[in-house]
């Protein structure tokens, strides 16, 4: 159900070929006035915020800039060919604009390519893909790690010399283009700091894999030796903590995330997660709709202040938004103060006591 298949695709393209050429479709500056249709293309379904948070906020936001306009999306589900797919038919059907998310950054510069060559805009979500994209927006990801690992490291320091024993680093997948940024952040905090006893990249992002990693940490290095772990985001963190608890942590040693989750704000809440990084999806994805008119209607994105970022082809007109590190002391001002999950949510039967306990009722 999740797979984007060659009958899909050969089904989108049919419906296109029989309401025009994609040629027509952009002919002339596209009209907010008349409406237009818009692709986005998110890249997996591990990561549980596309779902729940980034394609209704999106599509919300786009809506409401572009009432007559006509959303299309589609979820890659890790697989980079699959995302090429969808890239090709959404830009059949007549896309004046896309919000790429791309799976793998440097595989993604064929769809800026041939977008651009349509005349169709881009704009970089989340991460930035390869090639002549229009705008970016995302967050500074070597600043995400540099938080992840600073809360690691303060929790390893209220516990004595932070070198005492080792830790282990289960990064994000390595096609992932910010992944690089997150480790050499948490590596610029880390490093001279504690002992990295091993460290593993987690392909897909996928939680069973990083629950193997883990596992295999726990053979090569003893049980004894582990007093924390760098968890890329909390679907790495939820397998990590799955081995840990597998052979009888307990405590847990502290074990950082990203993504505020519901089941990692949970994990935290139960005192079995150390902390997760909260980024402002709604202000990021407002931010991408906001960019994707103007770049469809070829007038200049006039709002937060942009910089140029490097890292593509070309200068990238971008903008960063700040990270936040939640532990359980600022769940409730943080998580339930800025309206992400309602506290009957996260409180859910299993986590009520833990919830009062950090002040949410």
């Amino acid at each position: 159900m999740r797979s984007w298949t060659t009958a899909a695709v050969a089904a989108l393209m049919a419906i296109a070929a029989a309401c025009g050429s994609p040629g027509s479709a952009r002919d002339g500056v596209a009209s907010v006035e008349q409406g237009f249709p818009i692709g986005i293309l998110l890249p997996d379904w591990n990561t549980s915020r596309y779902e729940t948070f980034d394609r209704p906020l999106l599509t919300q936001r786009l809506k409401e800039l572009c009432p007559h306009c006509e959303v299309l999306y589609q979820n890659a589900s890790q697989n980079s060919a699959a995302q090429q797919s969808q890239a090709e038919a959404l830009l059949t059907s007549g896309v004046r604009v896309l919000i790429l998310d791309a799976v793998d950054s440097i595989a993604a510069s064929a769809i800026v390519t041939n977008a651009k060559s349509q005349g169709v805009a881009v704009v970089a979500y989340d991460r930035l893909a390869s090639g002549p994209v229009d705008y970016y927006v995302s967050y500074d990801s070597e600043r995400i790690g540099q938080v992840q690992a600073t809360a690691l490291l303060t929790a390893l320091q209220a516990g004595g010399d932070p070198k005492r024993g080792k830790i282990v680093m289960i990064n994000g997948s390595p096609t992932d283009p910010n992944v690089a940024a997150f480790k050499r952040g948490a590596h610029s905090v880390l490093d001279g700091q504690v002992v990295i006893g091993q460290e593993y990249d987690t392909p897909d992002w996928s939680p069973d894999r990083a629950q193997q990693e883990m596992e295999q940490a726990i053979t090569a290095l003893g049980r004894e030796a582990i007093i924390g772990v760098y968890a890329a985001n909390d679907g790495t963190a939820a397998g990590v903590i799955a081995a840990l608890k597998g052979v009888g942590f307990a405590p847990l040693p502290p074990v950082t995330g990203q993504d505020a989750e519901l089941a990692g704000v949970q994990r935290i809440l139960a005192g079995e997660q150390y902390m997760t990084v909260y980024k402002d999806i709604k202000r990021e994805a407002r931010i991408a709709a906001e960019m994707a008119i103007a770049a469809a209607t070829r007038v200049e994105y006039r709002g937060r202040p942009t910089q140029t970022v490097s890292g593509s082809s070309v200068g990238v007109p971008g903008v960063f938004l700040e990270p936040i590190a939640v532990t359980r002391e600022n769940v409730a001002s943080v998580i339930i103060g800025d309206g992400i999950y309602p506290a009957q949510e996260v409180c859910s039967t299993e986590y009520r006591q833990a919830c009062r306990r950090a002040g949410i009722s």
